[in-house]
């Protein structure tokens, strides 16, 4: 029995597409390992949004050709595509798959092992046909139903190495939704580069949520992460449905109006702060999550600081900060003003200073209230997984199972930058 290990970098349409390869070697009879330990093959699903990305996917490279220097070594994701010719140049990898091409991962290792070498450039090109991720990582089933970006941001390499905008048709969303369900899914994710674009002959982003809340089954729905510009009043009705999760990762990036104009953002801090006072009317405890860039080029001490002002007043439950990164072949690569480093630092650890004590109190008005929890791991007695709010909790039970949902009485709560809810089951 063959054994196979991945490690995957970036975001969550990285993850969901590395559980779908995981489930698909399981299926062929292949045993997952952990990437620290001997395996046959090893798959790095890389990142490259920023030089800190390029560097950790160079580095779990030289780790894996060091572990076994008979194996197999894959790279596909998005340092594939952005420095494809670097990365075909070293001698230890066997294969640099590209994100058109990455469903095509296992019948490529198969064919090595039966002493057919292809080039990956021969395989089939096809962003959907990723089948089932019943064997992943992850108790929760993701679910892509779209790639690419169109938007072009002026400091986004996306949509070089992601490609055009392209969505799967509804049909196929829906009949993946309904096996996975089937096959004892309890929380549905959602996932894309862009997904709020969603377009397929007719159907908007918003078509597809209703869809799919409509569908038979205990199950409840979360969003993986949407762009503000598509944030439509429809979707915005939706969000109370009973299925779907209280959570939502909006995407801010900056709280300065003329740093949103120069990313080239399809929104203003005004129009995002409409969102969030739109979706907190329907549940004031509604989490939203964010991501801000800081040290964008011209960024001065007034645009750091009305950044720090917005996530004050918009309460977010966890800021993801990004120190920006110069992705070559950007408009920004090109802007003058680009900040010092040390800059940029100073002003991320106040970023994170300032989120960790928002995201602190957050999660502190949980305490006395009741969750609903889907169970991922367990511990004799102790059960831990999310709420629907997307917190972290641990539990104590009888008989607690894995991919159960079980009410949860919140308690207490973790001293710590990423804090976990305690509670008792009900």
């Amino acid at each position: 029995m063959k054994k196979v290990a991945f490690k995957t970098l970036g975001c969550r349409l990285n993850q969901y597409e590395t559980d779908a390869l995981a489930s698909q070697f399981q299926a062929n009879d292949y045993e997952l390992v952990s990437f620290d330990d001997p395996a046959d093959v090893y798959v790095i699903n890389s990142c490259t949004v920023t030089h800190q990305s390029d560097h950790k996917s160079r580095n779990f490279i030289n780790q894996a050709n060091k572990r076994n220097k008979d194996s197999v070594l894959v790279v596909t994701g998005c340092m594939a595509n952005n420095a494809k010719e670097e990365l075909e140049n070293r001698e230890e990898i066997n294969y640099v798959v590209e994100n058109d091409q990455k469903t095509s991962v296992f019948s490529l290792v198969e064919a090595h092992f039966k002493g057919e070498i292809i080039h990956p450039s021969k395989l089939n090109a096809d962003l959907f046909s990723y089948g089932s991720t019943d064997k992943g990582f992850h108790t929760r089933s993701m679910i892509k139903i779209q790639d690419g970006c169109d938007n072009f941001c002026t400091f986004c390499i996306i949509p070089s190495v992601r490609g055009r905008a392209a969505s799967r048709p509804i049909q196929d969303i829906l009949t993946n939704i309904r096996e996975v369900i089937a096959q004892g899914a309890k929380e549905i994710v959602i996932t894309g580069v862009n997904i709020g674009r969603y377009e397929f002959e007719g159907y908007k982003f918003d078509d597809v949520v209703e869809q799919i809340l409509d569908l038979d089954g205990e199950f409840r729905l979360r969003i993986s992460s949407i762009e503000p510009d598509g944030f439509g009043n429809k979707f915005l009705s939706l969000l109370n449905h009973p299925k779907m999760t209280p959570h939502l990762h909006l995407c801010l990036q900056s709280g300065s109006e003329p740093i949103l104009l120069q990313m080239r953002r399809m929104y203003t801090v005004k129009r995002f702060k409409e969102i969030v006072n739109k979706v907190r009317s329907i549940n004031p405890n509604f989490n939203i999550t964010t991501d801000i860039i800081i040290g964008f080029p011209n960024e001065t001490e007034d645009d750091f600081s009305a950044t720090c002002d917005a996530i004050k007043e918009l309460n977010f439950g966890h800021v993801h900060t990004f120190k920006y990164s110069i992705r070559k072949g950007t408009r920004a690569e090109r802007m003058p003003e680009q900040i010092d480093e040390r800059i940029k630092t100073k002003r991320s650890e106040i970023i994170r200073n300032l989120s960790d004590k928002i995201k602190n109190n957050y999660r502190k008005s949980f305490i006395g209230k009741t969750q609903t929890i889907l169970v991922e791991k367990t511990d004799g007695e102790i059960g831990s997984g999310y709420g629907e709010y997307y917190i972290p909790v641990q539990f104590s039970g009888v008989n607690i199972q894995k991919n159960k949902f079980y009410k949860v009485n919140i308690t207490d709560m973790e001293d710590g930058s990423d804090p976990v809810l305690k509670g008792e089951m009900i």
